[in-house]
């Protein structure tokens, strides 16, 4: 099994950048691509970004491309989602989460298989 702890979240003013990383521990070798996704009150669990973790190919939601980068350090088994250019509407909670062999990128929630419990990012506008 996996388990993911995320961390980095926390209040900033817009137009200001948050880095959260996700520490990946473990079954570390089953994992074949990462995602970060975001849930705002009264609203559905939107795809972020993902990267595929060994060969490194990224993927952003229309919304934050430009704005936010996914990386992964392999050596430390972490990914971080770098949030810059922040706006108020990018407030929610944010969760990585990791997925077994798909053979592509996912970006629906049902794409993953292992989820942390989030962390709150909230823009003040």
């Amino acid at each position: 099994q996996v388990q993911l702890v995320e961390s980095g979240g926390g209040l900033v003013q817009a137009g200001g950048s948050l880095r959260l990383s996700c520490a990946v521990s473990g079954r570390t070798f089953s994992v074949y691509g990462m995602g970060w996704f975001r849930q705002a009150p009264g609203k559905e669990r939107e795809f972020v970004a993902g990267i595929l973790w060994n060969a490194g190919n990224t993927d952003y939601s229309d919304s934050v491309k430009g704005r936010f980068t996914i990386s992964r350090d392999i050596a430390k088994t972490t990914v971080y989602l770098q949030m810059n250019s922040l706006k108020a509407e990018d407030t929610a909670v944010y969760y990585c989460a990791a997925a077994s062999w798909r053979g592509r990128l996912g970006v629906w929630s049902r794409d993953y298989d292992v989820w942390g419990q989030g962390t709150q990012v909230t823009v003040s506008s």
